[in-house]
């Protein structure tokens, strides 16, 4: 498995500008707020799931956004979705709980993992996630988050969790 080494060589090989901080672990949503409030651009919260059929999700929305699970599923095309447990995130992505981040799709080498990301990320000029681990956070534009999933022939499912709609590519959101 890749990591946050590897990740910011990745990024260095595909050009991605990107600007890395340090800080205290964060574990999850409403945690290190001073931290993002130093940091300019979109936080994300990250949540690996698992439907009833087996197939496995990365969601990646804004921070603040509300994931309805059992209004989700029908709008992505999944059956029931529950938490995919530690050991599979393990497994599949290479990071631990409080370490999930849309940046782990790198780890997803045989492609298992279905990749949703909040249309409010895609849209934004900068976007900041864990450089897979919980200890510092990345901040990324718009073009460099597009070209790191197409340097990984990921395209995601992009969802407005406002309307809890799919939302078709557009110029203001090249991914």
């Amino acid at each position: 498995m890749k990591t946050r080494s590897d990740l910011m060589a990745f990024f260095e090989a595909h050009h991605i500008a990107h600007t890395t901080v340090d800080h205290p672990a964060v574990f999850r949503v409403g945690e290190g707020e001073e931290v993002k409030a130093a940091l300019p651009g979109l936080h994300s919260k990250n949540l690996f799931l698992k439907d009833a059929k087996g197939r496995l999700w990365l969601i990646s929305a804004r921070d603040h956004a509300v994931v309805d699970l059992k209004r989700l599923h029908p709008v992505i095309g999944s059956a029931r979705l529950s938490f995919g447990s530690a050991e599979l995130l393990e497994a599949t992505l290479g990071v631990t709980p409080g370490s999930v981040t849309a940046f782990a799709m790198i780890n997803d080498t045989e492609q298992q993992v279905t990749f949703v990301l909040d249309r409010s990320l895609a849209e934004a000029e900068e976007v900041n996630f864990h450089p897979l681990v919980n200890t510092a956070t990345t901040r990324v534009s718009r073009e460099g988050l597009a070209t790191f999933f197409a340097a990984l022939d990921i395209q995601p499912l992009v969802v407005d969790f406002e309307t809890l709609s799919v939302v078709e590519p557009t110029p203001a959101s090249p991914i």
